[in-house]
């Protein structure tokens, strides 16, 4: 299908300096959970966003030396020669496909506790890092700044070298050392690098300056700042401090990367912010400067996109979580294919690969982070390699992605849901506050079975045992999902909780469902993601009273991987919930309950007409178990395999059901030995890089 014309404009060439980008997407500079730990697998993701048309692919952060080590979090390196053919590796990758590879060379400062190096941490004045260590900064005099200045110029070298055609110097989410010098709450400088704005920004200048100077007759120079950190007076704001860098620096640099900060607010999910939610801040950038701008925005429909442009808001159209989502969301577009792009959810499981130190995943593409390792590609996927029809037992995310790869690769494949409406728990909980943009998972996978003749869709069709049997397929794959448990069962207990028998207690499922509770209502939250807090708000929307009691610190703790953490408990203060954190659920009684302290054991009661416990999940596996319990029968029907996978295998978040139902599917009909490595390790002795 030829291109809609509306989007010939996102396909022009910008010219960036000494380089030019071959259209207007590009993929800024994000983090991964790889860096320099597995740096093939950076290259082969990179690679597959060129191939899949971002005309810019950048690294994420990129130590310049070992004053900025940042360990545990796997970052990219330039300290020395050693990192240079790595990073080499990567920009291979992208040149292969006709794009231009980003460095974004970064020095932490107090945010680089050096855990790895055990060099002292850098600042503009003294203070504590911030990275939570008992671990304090020394503020830099003149001869540390001279050698800053000369180790970011090697740096920029040293990414000459690897064959970069961007070079960042970086000043963004509130982080990097050229912002501490920006910041005034960091800054207490009394020299002329200090006090007024013009001197705070003076390190920066020079930083940009030192770069064009050692490489900008190749190498294009990119700026990355955050305009505004979103905190106020006290910080730089796009209408006074931010707007008045730009002004100084306007022609400075090559291109200006523009966002907001800190990364909580540059990356906040789907469930606080809309597409486009940075404009307000960023849009000013492009009226003060002849350079090229870009800007971010969780950027998925083309028509955003071309309005950004038209309007002069944006030269190119950045993009991160987009570009995770669907890699080849630009070729998509340019080939007129916009039903065949994996939008992006905005659910942040990607940014929890930074935090949890492993490679990152998402929930809409299962591919990613496995491009190397397994060998697994966006939009490839090996033929059928036998005439064996498949039927599919639950359409939720697991089931949804297992019947859509089998059908890409051939099989004919029915898919069967007990339910009228298809999605499964994707469905459920995209009605919750805030998780709309979830429903997303649902919608490409249906679009994308709907155009295959070789698969069969049966909703409202509960099966048993013995309908599958008779139904006479080879292979079965059961994905029916889990069901909240009610008895309090999880991390905190192991045993079902007093009194949780009771009629008043309820569970995720029942507000899901419509049911109706009495108030006041006492949310106990042990899953520590986002259900309870969702939960919670849902019923204050329906004029519950609602208490949500934790035995975390806070609030959905696990959400401090999502970057939600601090706008999930705002929200719910500013709802009116009460939070009862670092207690327990000893018991439910008839009409309250009885906390206990975790640390001290002090029992302490609240009164609740109603108790929704937020605990674990019990598989609905029932099927499976009846199934495999008369192998002799399954011989008879001519069964050959007995599949169970996704939440109906191991209750678990949506990304790890999508990712089992398409792993079982690039599997089926292939020879694994289920006791070798699955995947290719990267380290010593292992990786072919």
């Amino acid at each position: 299908m030829p291109r809609d014309p509306r989007y010939d404009i996102l396909f022009e060439p910008v010219k960036i300096g000494p380089v030019t980008a071959r259209n207007r997407f590009y993929q800024v500079p994000h983090c991964n959970g790889m860096g320099h730990q597995f740096p093939a697998g950076v290259a082969a993701m990179r690679g597959v966003k060129a191939e899949g048309g971002w005309a810019v692919v950048c690294t994420e952060e990129c130590e310049i030396h070992h004053t900025s080590d940042v360990t545990p979090h796997a970052e990219a390196r330039l300290w020395d020669e050693g990192d240079v053919r790595v990073q080499a590796r990567m920009v291979e990758a992208v040149h292969a496909h006709g794009s231009l590879a980003g460095v974004e060379l970064v020095h932490n400062g107090l945010s680089s506790p050096n855990r790895y190096s055990r060099a002292v941490p850098l600042a503009p004045s003294d203070q504590i890092c911030e990275a939570y260590d008992p671990v304090q900064a020394r503020g830099m005099d003149k001869s540390d700044i001279r050698d800053l200045r000369r180790r970011h110029r090697a740096a920029a070298l040293r990414a000459r070298q690897a064959g970069f055609d961007i070079v960042y110097c970086y000043a963004g989410h509130g982080l990097t050392l050229p912002m501490h010098f920006l910041s005034r709450r960091h800054n207490r400088r009394v020299d002329e690098y200090g006090g007024s704005l013009e001197n705070r920004l003076r390190l920066f200048r020079e930083l940009i300056e030192d770069t064009k100077d050692a490489v900008g007759d190749r190498c294009a120079v990119a700026v990355r700042f955050a305009v505004d950190e979103l905190i106020g007076p006290d910080g730089i704001t796009a209408a006074a401090e931010g707007r008045e860098v730009v002004e100084m620096l306007a022609e400075l640099p090559d291109l200006w990367d523009v966002n907001v900060s800190d990364w909580s607010h540059d990356s906040a999910t789907s469930r606080f912010t809309e597409e486009g939610f940075q404009e307000p801040y960023t849009a000013f950038v492009k009226s003060l400067t002849s350079k090229p701008v870009v800007g971010v925005g969780r950027f998925t429909s083309p028509d955003s996109m071309v309005s950004q442009i038209r309007r002069g808001r944006l030269d190119m159209i950045g993009a991160a979580r987009p570009s995770i989502a669907d890699p080849f969301l630009p070729k998509k577009i340019e080939e007129g294919r916009l039903e065949d792009i994996r939008e992006c959810i905005g659910c942040n499981i990607c940014v929890s690969g930074d935090f949890l130190h492993a490679p990152m995943r998402c929930t809409q593409n299962p591919t990613m982070g496995e491009e190397y390792r397994r060998d697994w590609h966006p939009e490839r996927i090996a033929p059928k390699t036998s005439d064996d029809s498949v039927l599919v037992v639950g359409a939720g995310p697991a089931g949804l992605e297992a019947a859509r790869a089998l059908g890409r690769r051939g099989y004919a494949v029915t898919l069967a849901e007990a339910e009228t409406e298809l999605g499964g728990r994707v469905t459920r909980e995209s009605r919750l506050p805030g998780l709309a943009a979830w429903a997303r998972v649902r919608d490409y996978r249906l679009q994308q079975i709907q155009q295959m003749p070789n698969v069969e869709v049966y909703p409202a069709s509960r099966l048993d045992a013995g309908q599958v049997r008779d139904f006479g397929f080879p292979h079965i794959v059961l994905a029916t999902g889990a069901t909240w448990r009610g008895d309090g069962v999880g991390r905190k207990h192991h045993l079902a909780i007093p009194g949780s028998d009771a009629d008043h207690v309820f569970t995720p499922d029942d507000i899901m469902a419509g049911r109706a509770l009495a108030g006041p209502v006492v949310v106990f939250d042990d899953d520590h993601y986002y259900m309870g807090s969702v939960v919670a708000e849902a019923l204050v929307a329906r004029g519950a009273a609602v208490t949500l009691v934790t035995p975390a610190a806070d609030v959905a703790h696990w959400t401090h991987n999502t970057l939600e953490q601090h706008s999930i408990q705002k929200r719910l203060l500013e709802r009116g919930v009460t939070i009862v954190a670092q207690h327990d659920l000893a018991s439910v009684g008839t009409d309250s309950v009885t906390l206990a302290c975790v640390f001290t054991g002090r029992e302490t009661q609240r009164d609740a007409a109603s108790v929704v416990m937020v605990t674990t999940r019990a598989p609905n596996d029932i099927l499976y178990r009846h199934l495999r319990a008369d192998p002799q029968n399954l011989e008879t029907a001519g069964i050959a395999s007995v599949t169970r996978i996704g939440d109906c295998q191991a209750p678990g978040i949506i990304a790890a059901a999508v990712f089992a139902g398409h792993a079982f599917a690039r599997d089926f009909g292939t020879d694994i030995d289920t006791d070798e490595t699955p995947f290719l390790r990267e380290g010593a002795g292992h990786s072919r890089f």
